[in-house]
């Protein structure tokens, strides 16, 4: 795919560019949150930029204005099954504006087209843009489809691809999403038929709030919530296949193939969850059996899972801190990186004692045929082991 771009651009200059345009068009910078929700939020790790915002897209004013923009890093366990592929990330970092009762969305997306085209140089030729179609409450939003078509991009109507979030209760509405063509022929077909289209930018304009029962009632205030994958664009601004082929990842790139010999999957899991227990970690999360530390111990034990598979004597004591202070460095979080790495290396210890019980355990008369719920079960409250573990060492 090449765009014509420099290659040379990196993350850094993503995000000074980004910031900066916003700037100079009333946005005040709010400072990016930790992973960690505010205290009584039920949510485990903020997944998007707009989560630490609620309450003032439900109309609470904000200290710094109406115009906003931030870099948020985000954690997403559904993405979980899809690492490996060459757009997800576990933890990422989201670009995000936001109008809070101010400016309406043509004026949002006539800022994002000028952003892409002039400040990062995209051709308007490979541009795709969908719109929301209408459905039985809400008619189809044709203020951004005349925009689009004024600018002459291509537009899909959708229906459910264009409404945010979908089926949920709270604060919701027609959004445009903005895609740049990725194959290696002129552009074709369309975003939702053509899986070379990449989706970058999603433009919400926020207007209502969905009930328990399903009726739409108008917000306070029209709302505008944006926001695109800051490592997903980097890569594709640097003419780069996949978000591991970005600049971030060079240091993943240079180092880990040389300690474990990986086949491409899983070695982009391998980068990827570590990376992304180190920005936990840095966050103050520690290994636990439930909550947040259960989902930092998934992600270490998934790694030393595709390491041991082939080679049961790799260890993570061969990681160079080096990842670590690159990764905290980056998220300019202020940890001693090598406390970051002593957590890992405490966690493989104890996940290597983990699995010896349980393989004697599991070598139990009782344990040979078929697993039921009960079997599940205790094993579980008697001995600590996981279904998912029990799963991989019965298929070991």
């Amino acid at each position: 795919m090449n765009t014509g771009l420099n290659s040379q651009l990196s993350t850094e200059d993503v995000v000074r560019t980004f910031v900066e345009y916003f700037e100079e068009r009333g946005h005040r910078r709010i400072t990016g949150s930790t992973l960690l929700p505010p205290p009584g939020d039920p949510v485990l790790f903020t997944t998007s930029g707009m989560h630490p915002l609620t309450p003032y897209l439900e109309g609470r004013p904000h200290p710094l204005g109406r115009r906003l923009v931030n870099v948020q890093r985000c954690l997403r366990t559904t993405d979980l099954e899809e690492v490996g592929d060459s757009t997800h990330l576990t933890v990422f970092e989201m670009l995000g504006t936001w109008s809070l009762g101010d400016y309406e969305g043509q004026q949002s997306l006539h800022w994002g087209y000028d952003l892409l085209t002039d400040g990062f140089g995209i051709d308007p030729r490979l541009l795709h843009v969908t719109v929301f179609g209408g459905d039985d409450q809400v008619g189809p939003d044709t203020a951004s489809l005349e925009l689009w078509q004024d600018r002459g991009v291509p537009v899909e109507l959708t229906v459910e691809d264009n409404w945010w979030p979908n089926g949920s209760t709270g604060p919701c509405g027609p959004d445009s999403e903005i895609f740049l063509w990725t194959g290696d022929t002129p552009p074709e077909s369309t975003p939702t038929g053509d899986d070379r289209w990449v989706e970058i930018w999603n433009h919400v304009m926020m207007r209502h709030r969905r009930l328990v029962d399903g009726t739409l009632v108008p917000l306070p205030q029209r709302n505008i919530d944006t926001g695109l994958g800051l490592e997903r664009l980097s890569s594709l601004l640097q003419g780069r296949t996949s978000v591991f082929e970005c600049d971030l990842f060079a240091p993943w790139r240079s180092l880990v193939p040389g300690l474990w010999q990986l086949d491409q999957p899983s070695l982009r899991l391998v980068c990827d969850h570590l990376r992304s227990a180190m920005v936990v970690i840095g966050d103050g999360v520690r290994p636990a059996n439930t909550g947040r530390g259960y989902v930092l111990r998934r992600l270490v034990r998934r790694v030393l899972t595709v390491l041991w598979r082939d080679a049961p004597s790799r260890q993570l004591t061969d990681l160079p801190v080096e990842l670590v202070r690159h990764t905290s460095g980056h998220f300019r979080q202020d940890v001693d990186p090598h406390d970051v790495r002593r957590v890992l290396i405490e966690e493989e210890r104890r996940f290597r004692l983990l699995l010896d019980r349980g393989r004697q355990v599991l070598a139990r008369p009782r344990f040979q045929g078929p697993l039921d719920e009960g079997d599940f079960h205790y094993l579980h409250d008697t001995h600590g082991l996981p279904r998912d573990l029990v799963l991989t060492l019965r298929q070991g």
